[in-house]
């Protein structure tokens, strides 16, 4: 009883700032600016989504599509590559991998703000400034995920494989036939939390794109912030909804599998 009490009483806490921004977002400026603050629309009214959607300095439709492309190319490109490696470092011998393994961890204690300039003057001689190429590939290098998987693999009896490198399996196959579906909750654990954090990512998209169709989501609501804050509340905490419930849903959907997946890979707190 103590138990369930305190998980309500934290799920009220926690849940409170979604619904009074949804509750917000259904109300006139007026009523959003009113002190104490109203927790119930007292008319109901949808005029802030549709501004949002008909305003012409504001093109949420495309940054929504950029978005969802950006985050789901990079999660794709996550997988396959950090899978790869992380297989590389969990079962391949080879001399020097313990070292090459501790120096490629630690590059996870370096800020992103260290490699912002080497990566920009990338993007730029490669001619990627303010295209997907620019939003996508820096993205795709990502040594949690390496490290994650390879807990994951690290657990995998040997003997499944050694059995069938024994009836003729070359590596490839015994990756793709054997290790990755016994890794599908850690593969779709990984790729939810990539997915999350690439949809979130607004410090490289704000440095990489410069037109307003290039945009992702949280830039365009950072634009939306800066332009209509201080006039339209209203119409800014619609955004800001919008861009929210999607990944509410993701989170809600694969919650379980999220936390299968880390739990076995060994980060689960054992």
């Amino acid at each position: 009883m103590l138990l369930y009490g305190f998980l309500i009483v934290m799920a009220l806490l926690i849940g409170f700032p979604l619904f009074q921004l949804i509750s917000q977002s259904l109300m006139h400026t007026n009523d959003v600016l009113h002190y104490p603050p109203q927790l119930i629309p007292p008319e109901f009214t949808t005029e802030n989504y549709m501004h949002l959607f008909q305003s012409q300095d504001l093109d949420l439709p495309r940054w929504l599509f950029n978005s969802f492309f950006v985050s789901t190319s990079i999660t794709i490109g996550v997988v396959a590559i950090s899978s790869l490696a992380a297989y590389t470092f969990a079962r391949l011998r080879f001399p020097g991998r313990q070292i090459l393994f501790f120096f490629f961890l630690a590059t996870v204690t370096l800020p992103s703000q260290v490699t912002l300039i080497p990566n920009f003057l990338l993007m730029r001689d490669l001619h990627f400034i303010d295209t997907y190429n620019g939003l996508i590939w820096p993205g795709l290098a990502n040594v949690f995920a390496v490290f994650l998987l390879r807990q994951f693999f690290a657990e995998i009896p040997a003997e499944l494989e050694e059995a069938a490198i024994l009836d003729g399996a070359s590596r490839w196959e015994v990756f793709i036939q054997i290790v990755v579906p016994l890794s599908t909750s850690a593969l779709t654990a990984l790729g939810i939390l990539v997915f999350l954090n690439a949809w979130n990512d607004l410090f490289w998209p704000l440095i990489v794109t410069n037109s307003v169709e290039m945009r992702t989501l949280p830039v365009g609501l950072t634009v939306l912030n800066g332009n209509y804050g201080a006039l339209d509340r209203g119409l800014v905490l619609a955004g800001a909804t919008f861009a929210t419930i999607p990944v509410l849903i993701v989170y809600i959907i694969f919650q379980r599998r999220i936390i299968k997946g880390i739990t076995l890979t060994g980060m689960g707190g054992r």
